[in-house]
C-alpha cells in the first residue's frame, strides 16, 4: 500500500518549534511519508531551527521581503503553495497556530481540494485585532480544517461553541515535546555572553518583545518600565534577545540601550533559548509560546500585553497578565524579585500545555482519520 504524504507547512521561527518534533514524528511511522514545505516568513530565526532540530525542507518558498507586510507574506505563500502542492501532491497539510503562512497554507489546500489539519487550534481572545493578525488568522482556519489537534480542553470548547464538533482531540502542545530534545543540564551556550552570565548569584529575567499590537506607546511603556526594574534592582540581570523587526529594533535602541544590567542580544537559536529560560529566574513576554514553554520548565511568566489567549496558565497560576502599562509592569515584576512566596506558587503551578507526546497523538489521530490505526486518547493534565 502507498503511504499517506503528509506535509507541515510553517514559515516562522516559533512555528518551525513546534512542528519540528512533528515532522520528525510523522517521519518515524511506516505509513506515513513526512514532507515538509517551509515559507520562510521569518528567514533567518527559520532556519537556525531547521538546524537545530536537523529538518531538510522537500520545498523552500524563500518569500521573506525587507519589511515586507502581511499582503506580500500572504500573497507569496498563496503562489508558492500552488506549486508545492502540484509537485509533492500531499493527501493532507498540517499548519501550525495562527501565522500568516498558517492562513495562506490552509487557503491554498481548500483551493486543491487538499485535507487540512490544524495543529495548535482552538485558541481564542475573541477581539481580532489583539493578537493582530494572528486572532483573524487562526478563526479562518478553523472555518477550513478538517482535524483540529487542540492543546488544551478549553481550546476544544472554544471551537465547539463555533459549531466545530468532528474530528477535535486534546494532543497536549507540541512545544513540550520539543523541550524534551533541546533542554540539557551540561549544555553550553555558543553565545558567549550566555555562558557568563551570574546565574545562582543573580536573578536573570528573559525578556522578549515583538507584537505588532504593542507597536508604538505600549512597547515604549514596556521598554520603559524594563529600563526601571533594572535600575531598581541590583540583583537583577535582563537578558533580551532583541526581534530582527526594525520596529522592535528601534524601540530597543531608543528606550533600553545602554541601560545597567541590560544584555541586549540577537535572536537565540532554539535550543539556546530553551537551555536559557531554564536557567531564567522568570520570563517577561508578549510571546505565545514562551507562555507555553517557560510553565514547563518551571518559571513565571509575565505577559506583556492586555489579554491572551492561553487562559489554562492564567489559571494554573503560572502566568500573570502584566498589560502595557508601565508602572503595573514594574509593580508585578517586583513582587515576583521580592517575594519568595509569591514566586513560589506561580513556579510550583501544574502546567496544563502537555506532557510530551503530543506529536505522537497527532500522528495517531491522522492514521486513525485515514483508517490505519486506533483513535487516541485525549491529553488530561
Amino acid at each position: 500500500m502507498s503511504k499517506l504524504r503528509i506535509m507541515s507547512v510553517f514559515g516562522t521561527r516559533p512555528e518551525a518549534i513546534k512542528m519540528a518534533p512533528l515532522v520528525r514524528e510523522l517521519a518515524s511511522r511506516g505509513e506515513i511519508e513526512s514532507l515538509c514545505c517551509v515559507t520562510a516568513q521569518h528567514r533567518q530565526m527559520l532556519d537556525s531551527v531547521l538546524e537545530v532540530f536537523d529538518i531538510k525542507p522537500d520545498c523552500d518558498l524563500d518569500i521573506m521581503t525587507p519589511r515586507q507586510t502581511l499582503s506580500t507574506i500572504t500573497s507569496k505563500c498563496l503562489l508558492g503553495m500552488d506549486d508545492a502542492i502540484e509537485r509533492l501532491k500531499p493527501d493532507m497539510i498540517l499548519v501550525h497556530g495562527d501565522t500568516s503562512t498558517t492562513f495562506a497554507g490552509a487557503l491554498s489546500a481548500f483551493y486543491h481540494q487538499v485535507k487540512v489539519g490544524h495543529v495548535e487550534a482552538g485558541l481564542r481572545t475573541y477581539n481580532k485585532y489583539s493578537p493582530y493578525p494572528e486572532e483573524m488568522n487562526r478563526k479562518l482556519v478553523s472555518s477550513i480544517a478538517d482535524l483540529y489537534f487542540c492543546p488544551t480542553v478549553s481550546n476544544r470548547e472554544n471551537l465547539v461553541r463555533e459549531g466545530f464538533t468532528e474530528n477535535l482531540f486534546i494532543t497536549g502542545n507540541t512545544v513540550i515535546d520539543a523541550l524534551k530534545t533541546t533542554v540539557r543540564e551540561d549544555y553550553r551556550f555558543e553565545t558567549e555572553e550566555l555562558n557568563k552570565l551570574p546565574y545562582g548569584e543573580k536573578k536573570i529575567i528573559l525578556v522578549t518583545c515583538h507584537r505588532r499590537e504593542n507597536y508604538g506607546e505600549p512597547m515604549k511603556n514596556i521598554m520603559l518600565a524594563l529600563r526601571q526594574i533594572a535600575e531598581q534592582n541590583t540583583d537583577v540581570e535582563l537578558v533580551y534577545p532583541v526581534h530582527l523587526s526594525p520596529v522592535v529594533r528601534e524601540a530597543v535602541d531608543k528606550y533600553l540601550r545602554g541601560a545597567p544590567r541590560v544584555h541586549l542580544i540577537d535572536p537565540l537559536p532554539a535550543d539556546e533559548m530553551h537551555n536559557l529560560m531554564a536557567r531564567c529566574y522568570m520570563v517577561m513576554t508578549d510571546s505565545g509560546g514562551l507562555q507555553e514553554e517557560a510553565p514547563a520548565l518551571g518559571k513565571p511568566v509575565l505577559v506583556l500585553r492586555r489579554e491572551t489567549e492561553r487562559p489554562e496558565a492564567v489559571e494554573a497560576g503560572t502566568v500573570r497578565l502584566a498589560g502595557v502599562v508601565q508602572d503595573d509592569i514594574v509593580t508585578m515584576a517586583e513582587r515576583l524579585i521580592r517575594d519568595k512566596d509569591a514566586y513560589a506558587r506561580m513556579a510550583h503551578a501544574v502546567n496544563p500545555y502537555g506532557d510530551g507526546n503530543a506529536c505522537s497523538r497527532i500522528a495517531d489521530a491522522i492514521l486513525w482519520y485515514y483508517g490505519k490505526g486506533e483513535k487516541p486518547k485525549d491529553f488530561t493534565v
